[in-house]
C-alpha cells in the first residue's frame, strides 16, 4: 500500500456507475477491462456514455486493487450479515463456531482481514506446538549407508564412492503444510490487510518458509482430506485456506507491484449456500429420511462422454436411488423464468428420469412458474437471501416438499 490511502470506487451489483473521464486514468481503465471483464463491464468514454466511464459490477463482490493508489470495491445487494452467513455455510465454517464475533464487520474487506488474522494466528500457534510431519520416500547418493542400498548398482559400479540409498525421511514439507504456506503467501500479496494484521500474516509465512517448499495450490486440494488425531486441527486451517484460495483471482502487475484481488462469484456462492444449507438441515432431520442430497452431480450424455450436465442439486430417493427432485439455482431477479432456464432444468429432469424440476431464485418472482412439460412438473421457488436466512430456508423446504405432495394428491 502507498503511504496515502488509495482511492476506492464502490460498485453495487448490476448498478452502473458513471465517472468523469478524468477520474480514471486510461491505463487503469484498460487494465480493468483487460483483466476483469468477467467481473466488471467497462464502457469506455464515448458519445454513447456522455464521454464518461460506465462501470457495472456483473454479480461479483469483493475488492480489486488495480494499482496501489486505485481500488474497486464491489458491494453486494444482499445485507453484509447475510453474505457472511452464506459464506459460513458454503465453506463449512459454521461448525467451527468462531465467526460469531465477525458479524459486526462493516465491510467484506474487514471480514477478509479478520479471517486472515485468525488463520495466521492459528498457524503460529500450530508452529509453537510443532507442524505435522510425515515419512516420505526419498532416494539419494550418499557417502554412507542410510535405509536400503541398491546392491545391484553397488556391484555394477564398485568405483562409485557414493551409494544409492532409498530411505523414508521425516519431514514437514508435505501438502498439509504447503497449503498453509501458499495461502498466507497469497494473502500477504493481496494488499487487503492493514498493518494491524499484515505482520502476523508475514510471521506465519516466514515460519513455514524454512520448512516447506512454496508450491501453487488449487482450492480443491483443501477439501475432502483425511485427518487423524495428530492433525485434526488442520481441518479448520484448510477450511479457511479453501475460502481464501477460491476467492483469489489471478495476479497482474501494474507499476512495481504484483497484486491479487479478492472476488466472490455470487451465483456460485448462492448455489453452494443452498446445497450446504440443505445438507446441514438434512442432518437435523428437517428433510424426509427417505431423501438424500447430491450437489454438482455430473451426468454424461452419450457413449463418448464428451457431452455432460453438471446438475446443481439432485434429491434422490435413498431406497431406489432414483431422483425425486432436480434443482437449478439462478442468482438473478427476472420477472419470470427465462425459456432457456426452463429448457435447461427440463433436460436435467429428463436425463435423470425425474418428474419434479425446480428453479430456485433469491427473491420472489413477479410471475412464478408452475407448469408441466409432458410428465415433468416445473416450478420456480424462492430461497430468499434477504432477511433471516434460516427462516427463508424453512419456507423454501416447506414450498418444495409440501406443495409437491399436494400436487401428487390432486392427481
Amino acid at each position: 500500500m502507498s503511504a496515502a490511502s488509495p482511492r476506492i470506487i464502490e460498485l453495487v451489483e448490476y448498478s452502473p456507475v458513471l465517472l468523469a473521464r478524468s477520474e480514471i486514468p486510461d491505463a487503469v481503465g484498460e487494465a480493468l477491462w483487460h483483466n476483469y471483464e468477467t467481473q466488471v463491464a467497462v464502457d469506455f468514454p464515448s458519445p454513447k456514455t456522455g464521454n464518461r466511464w460506465r462501470l457495472t459490477a456483473r454479480g461479483w463482490v469483493g475488492h480489486i486493487p488495480l494499482t496501489p493508489d486505485f481500488h474497486l470495491a464491489l458491494r453486494p445487494k444482499v445485507q453484509l450479515g447475510n453474505l457472511l452467513g452464506m459464506l459460513e455455510y458454503a465453506y463449512d465454517l459454521k461448525s467451527f463456531r468462531f465467526l460469531e464475533g465477525l458479524f459486526d464487520c462493516q465491510s467484506l474487506e474487514e471480514f477478509y482481514e479478520r479471517l486472515a488474522d485468525i488463520l495466521a494466528s492459528r498457524i503460529l500457534n500450530r508452529g509453537r506446538q510443532g507442524f505435522y510431519c510425515a515419512y516420505l520416500p526419498n532416494t539419494e547418493y550418499l557417502p554412507y549407508v542410510r535405509g536400503r542400498i541398491n546392491v545391484r548398482e553397488v556391484i555394477s559400479k564398485p568405483w562409485n564412492i557414493k551409494v544409492r540409498c532409498d530411505y523414508d525421511e521425516h519431514t514437514a514439507d508435505i501438502e498439509e503444510n504447503q497449503i498453509l504456506a501458499w495461502t498466507v503467501w497469497c494473502i500477504a500479496r493481496s494488499g487487503l490487510c492493514t498493518e494491524r494484521v499484515l505482520p502476523t500474516v508475514r510471521r506465519a509465512y516466514h515460519l513455514l518458509q524454512g520448512l516447506v517448499t512454496l508450491q501453487p495450490k488449487s482450492p480443491q486440494v483443501c477439501v475432502g482430506r483425511q485427518y487423524n488425531r495428530l492433525n485434526e486441527d488442520y481441518r479448520l486451517l484448510h477450511a479457511l485456506c479453501w475460502f481464501f484460495l477460491e476467492q483469489m483471482g489471478p495476479s497482474f502487475e501494474m507499476g512495481d507491484r504484483s497484486m491479487l484481488p479478492f472476488l466472490v462469484d455470487m451465483a456460485r456462492l448462492y448455489e453452494r449456500f443452498v446445497a450446504e444449507w440443505l445438507k446441514a438441515h438434512r442432518e437435523a432431520a428437517l428433510l424426509p429420511q427417505g431423501l438424500d442430497i447430491k450437489s454438482q452431480e455430473r451426468l454424461y450424455v452419450g457413449e463418448e462422454k464428451d457431452i455432460y450436465f453438471d446438475i446443481d442439486l439432485v434429491l434422490p430417493d435413498v431406497a431406489t436411488g432414483g431422483a425425486k427432485y432436480v434443482l437449478d439455482t439462478k442468482y438473478k431477479a427476472p420477472t419470470a423464468p427465462a425459456s432457456s432456464d426452463i429448457a435447461q432444468v427440463v433436460a436435467y429432469a429428463e436425463a435423470k428420469g425425474c418428474q419434479e424440476a425446480i428453479l430456485v431464485y433469491p427473491i420472489p418472482l413477479v410471475e412464478p412458474l408452475d407448469i408441466r412439460v409432458g410428465r415433468i412438473r416445473i416450478r420456480s421457488l424462492t430461497f430468499s437471501i434477504a432477511g433471516d436466512l434460516e427462516q427463508a430456508g424453512y419456507k423454501f423446504l416447506e414450498d418444495l416438499l409440501y406443495t409437491g405432495i399436494v400436487a401428487k394428491n390432486v392427481q
